[in-house]
């Protein structure tokens, strides 16, 4: 008839010893809890739900930065390619679609169809580029009303034709054709001398065919045609700075049809956010602005130039960019 205040000592602290391993353990579960930082009532889906917060705010300002380091390499792309839409009468393109077929090649979401929005946006781009350029040459009355106006019809369905074929080949092969020519027309430009005199431009119907060729390869690799409606002129006797000039203004015709052209064409595909067709938005805009304001310093420097200076620099121009062509994006 023992009890439990009679029980023998050695009992007793075999049982004290147990409760004390039990507490024991219960302080290290609990200070395990506490050092993780969650506990048996909150679970791990809060720990969970803060890590997610965590990544998407930091995707976001990965994000941010990128959408800012882009426009800035939009903008730097703008000033490069107006001062030269300027200098050389040309819409820029050159510099246009190799730099953004490479940028477009960087992003998934642009990737399929780089070379079609670069050509796209880089015939929207004209539209800003060329105005302003036009504007800056009209000023100094350089510029051949009567032969814009005579190539412009063939200059219009060349430029809608480029575009259609654009978007159904493979522009590689053509590209590397006219990175022949430009060669070619560079070293003439440097090597050769400057005929005496102007050479017979050739009636309505050879100006007008001549305007289909160069509004055609134009919009097929994106440029406003001065690289090709320069040599055209300077081959005819006109001056350097008035075939600079008048190349500036026919890229106006090429860059409407053309880039309509793409819009319209791109519209049937999936193509990512902020696109109108083929055309980026934001390149277009970061571009434009900045080749506005570039454009007419580059004009000022044509008309403090003298012809020769001119024309080789038209013809080193040229050059880089048939290699640039043959070369390939």
């Amino acid at each position: 008839d023992r009890s439990w205040g009679t029980e023998p000592r050695a009992d007793r602290t075999a049982v004290s010893r147990t409760a004390g391993k039990v507490n024991s353990l219960k302080c290290s579960r609990t200070d395990l809890q506490r050092l993780a930082g969650w506990s048996d009532r909150e679970g791990t889906g809060t720990e969970y739900e803060n890590d997610g917060n965590s990544a998407r705010e930091s995707n976001a300002v990965s994000q941010k930065q990128a959408a800012t380091m882009l426009l800035i390499e939009f903008l730097a792309i703008g000033l490069v390619a107006g001062y030269l839409a300027g200098f050389l009468g040309i819409g820029g393109g050159f510099v246009v679609v190799p730099a953004l077929t490479f940028l477009f090649l960087q992003d998934p979401g642009t990737a399929p169809w780089a070379i079609h929005m670069a050509v796209g946006t880089s015939l929207a781009t004209m539209l800003v580029t060329s105005l302003s350029s036009i504007i800056a040459h009209h000023r100094k009355q350089a510029i051949r009303w009567t032969l814009v106006r005579a190539l412009t019809p063939g200059l219009l369905i060349g430029a809608v034709l480029g575009a259609f074929i654009a978007d159904i080949l493979q522009p590689e092969i053509l590209v590397r054709v006219v990175g022949v020519f430009a060669v070619l027309a560079g070293l003439q430009l440097i090597l050769g001398r400057k005929p005496e005199g102007e050479k017979p431009l050739p009636g309505q119907p050879g100006v007008s065919l001549a305007g289909l060729v160069i509004g055609g390869v134009s919009s097929l690799i994106g440029i406003g045609g001065g690289a090709l409606t320069g040599p055209w002129q300077l081959w005819h006797g006109i001056r350097a700075q008035n075939a600079v000039a008048t190349s500036a203004a026919c890229g106006y015709p090429i860059a409407i049809a053309g880039s309509l052209s793409f819009v319209a064409l791109g519209l049937g595909v999936d193509m990512p956010q902020g696109t109108i067709g083929y055309v980026h938005l934001p390149a277009f805009a970061g571009i434009a602005v900045a080749s506005a304001l570039a454009a007419p310093l580059g004009a000022a420097t044509v008309h403090r130039l003298p012809p020769l200076t001119v024309r080789r620099v038209f013809g080193v121009f040229l050059v880089l960019v048939g290699i640039r062509m043959l070369v390939g994006f």
